[in-house]
């Protein structure tokens, strides 16, 4: 049964960002797990990560002289809102296809399972040079049988490339990279240098009004933080390269309330336009492969040293201590490694978890969407602390980490059976608007607040839509 209750979870929350000595603004939860089929508390989970970023939306907006005010969580629209790049509609039709043919879990000779991401083009290429095969998911399922799954993960690793192979808990709690994180909380705020505490403006129409938000990712977890501060009024400036590659249902998704610009780091000139806009952002969050953006010089210490007072956020897959802190990795891999995918399983078949048994995913990229609010809560709880206590701060976040926490929120008897929700459940949380990809419908946001309902006072852009400039 659940462990946790949202309000507990919301709450441990607090205490971990170094809120205790502030109160939580009410807010008030609604449902209860099971609310999609899972033997996880992904209700639980969705209602305490984007309760935690209204609450601290709301203690900023109160901090400013801004009114008092409550706010409601519904575990059911929370977990729709965990869901929201599958739901969303593009002029009344599907959004483009979200996963390469070729990616999924595929048995490997030694009886165990392997998970590929190829959803960018060179991994996929990666792993089909690795293989030797043609790009049919029967060839690659063919190739797969000639490895063992633990050679298979390694080899990808020393490339590079994205793939996981699937553990029980009991195997990853073995590991050095499980050991490693161990003692970890969930989401980490560090002090990284001195700065004098910086008063907060007078409160504007939204709690983060005027607060500027840099914001270097990719897929979703850091475009769910960006959105999510946006929502709550952040200027949030999306930047990426025009020679990355790129997700189309995500970039629709993950860009509500933002602008969104080019800046490309491999010319000078642009490096020093990414300079400036930082020196000026009270927030950069960057999600990219660890130490790819400190080996550029926009590592937290760097920009603390630019810009004291400034608050940077770091996502990665694995957390960063450890024998895996560079490893590259996406929700679904995380999943996969750390026992997650073999616990669904062994739920669906009512037996012990067994490597051997086909990995059953959760039924949503819970690890990404978590990891995304905790990206939000965690800026502004370092804003929150800033504004007393002066220094610059860097927020921590892994996916890892974030799946670690999940399990702290207990398994749910018999939720893997729970019904997938009904059209008729899930029409009253959609909302419309124009955007640069023609009319979006997508899942409105499930916290509701009383005084400062959230809103993108933006719409989604194609890439590069905006000058890189505030």
């Amino acid at each position: 049964m659940v462990a946790s209750s949202p309000k507990d979870a919301l709450a441990a929350l607090w205490e971990c960002a170094g809120l205790g000595d502030r109160p939580i603004p009410a807010v008030r939860f609604a449902g209860a797990d099971p609310v999609l089929p899972s033997s996880f508390a992904i209700g639980t989970a969705a209602a305490a990560t984007i309760g935690a970023v209204g609450a601290a939306a709301a203690s900023l907006h109160q901090q400013r002289g801004g009114p008092s005010q409550s706010l409601a969580v519904d575990l059911h629209h929370a977990a729709t809102e965990f869901r929201s790049e599958r739901h969303q509609l593009v002029d009344g039709g599907p959004a483009p296809e979200l996963w390469d043919d070729l990616a999924g879990a595929y048995p490997t000779g030694d009886k165990r399972w392997v998970r590929l991401h190829t959803n960018f083009a060179h991994h996929r290429q990666g792993v089909l040079d690795i293989l030797g095969c043609a790009p049919t998911r029967d060839a690659v399922a063919a190739a797969l049988t000639t490895w063992k799954a633990e050679q298979f993960e390694a080899e990808a690793d020393r490339r590079g490339l994205v793939v996981a192979m699937q553990r029980t808990a009991t195997e990853w709690v073995q590991h050095p990279q499980a050991q490693a994180l161990q003692t970890l909380p969930v989401i980490t705020l560090e002090r990284i240098g001195d700065a004098p505490a910086q008063p907060l403006a007078p409160a504007g129409a939204q709690p983060l009004s005027g607060l500027r938000v840099l914001e270097l990712t990719r897929i979703i977890a850091g475009p769910v933080g960006g959105r999510a501060l946006a929502g709550h009024g952040a200027d949030v400036l999306y930047v990426t390269s025009p020679n990355l590659p790129a997700m189309a249902p995500l970039v629709i998704d993950g860009g509500r309330g933002k602008r969104s610009a080019f800046v490309d780091l491999e010319a000078v000139g642009d490096v020093e336009r990414l300079r400036a806009l930082a020196a000026e952002a009270d927030v950069f969050i960057q999600g990219y492969r660890p130490g790819g953006l400190t080996q550029r010089g926009f590592g937290p210490e760097a920009l603390a040293e630019r810009k004291p007072g400034i608050i940077c956020v770091s996502l990665n897959a694995y957390g960063h201590v450890g024998p895996w802190a560079g490893k590259r990795g996406f929700d679904s891999l995380v999943q996969t490694a750390t026992g997650i995918n073999a616990d669904e399983a062994a739920a669906e078949a009512g037996k012990a978890p067994d490597p051997s048994v086909k990995p059953r995913p959760l039924p949503c990229q819970a690890l990404d969407h978590a990891s995304g609010y905790l990206i939000a809560f965690g800026a502004i709880a370092a804003k929150l602390r800033q504004s007393q206590e002066g220094g610059s701060w860097h927020v921590r976040v892994s996916l890892a980490q974030t799946g670690q926490w999940l399990r702290t929120l207990g398994r749910v008897e018999d939720g893997i059976g729970f019904a997938e929700p009904t059209a008729e459940m899930l029409e009253p949380l959609f909302e419309s608007q124009s955007s640069g990809f023609g009319t979006l419908t997508s899942v409105s946001h499930a916290a509701r607040m009383c005084e400062t309902p959230v809103r993108w006072a933006l719409p989604s852009v194609p890439l590069g839509t905006h000058a890189p400039e505030w």
